[in-house]
C-alpha cells in the first residue's frame, strides 16, 4: 500500500486525539470521583459533628436533672428502679475529689447473683441516667452458688458541676 504524505499524518494524528480526548475524560471522572470523596468526607463530618452535639446536650441537659445528695444515693435509686435492691451487698464511698470540671464522688458497688440480663440493664442504666455516672472499674465472675448468675464489684463516680 502506497500512501501519500497526507495519510501518512492522518492516522498517527486520530490516534494522538483519541489519546487526548480519553485522558480528558479519563480526568473528568477522578475529578468526579474527588468531589463525591469530598462530599461524602463532608457528610460524614457533618453528621459525625451532629452526634457530637448530641452528646454534649445530652450531657448538659443530664447536669441540670441530678437531684441527688450523693453517689450512695444515686445507685440505690437506679437498682430501686430495676428492682435489684436486695441484690446490692455493699456501697462504700471511697472519696470525693475536687475537679476542674466539677465535684467528682466516687463509691464502689458490689451486686451478687445477677442475670446477665440484670445486668445489661444495670449497664443501660448507668449510661441513661439522669445524672452524669462514669464507671472506671468494673469485675464480674460467675457465682459461687449458682454459675450462671454474676456477682459484679464496679467503682462508680458521680459527678456534680461546679
Amino acid at each position: 500500500m502506497k500512501f501519500s504524505m497526507e495519510k501518512r499524518f492522518v492516522i498517527p494524528s486520530v490516534i494522538a486525539l483519541v489519546l487526548v480526548l480519553s485522558e480528558a475524560v479519563c480526568s473528568a471522572c477522578h475529578e468526579d470521583d474527588r468531589a463525591s470523596m469530598d462530599h461524602k468526607e463532608g457528610w460524614i463530618n457533618k453528621h459525625g459533628f451532629y452526634a457530637g452535639q448530641r452528646k454534649v446536650d445530652s450531657v448538659e441537659g443530664k447536669k441540670s436533672l441530678a437531684k441527688v445528695e450523693g453517689i450512695v444515693q444515686a445507685l440505690d435509686e437506679l437498682m430501686r428502679s430495676l428492682g435489684l435492691s436486695q441484690k446490692v451487698k455493699s456501697v462504700k464511698s471511697t472519696g470525693t475529689w475536687d475537679r476542674k470540671y466539677g465535684i467528682e464522688e466516687e463509691a464502689e458497688a458490689q451486686i451478687e447473683k445477677v442475670t446477665m440480663n440484670e445486668m445489661a440493664n444495670i449497664f443501660y442504666k448507668l449510661e441513661n441516667a439522669p445524672m452524669i455516672l462514669s464507671i472506671s472499674k468494673t469485675n464480674i465472675k460467675t457465682s459461687f452458688d449458682n454459675p450462671n448468675l454474676l456477682n459484679i464489684t464496679m467503682t462508680v463516680s458521680l459527678i456534680k458541676p461546679k
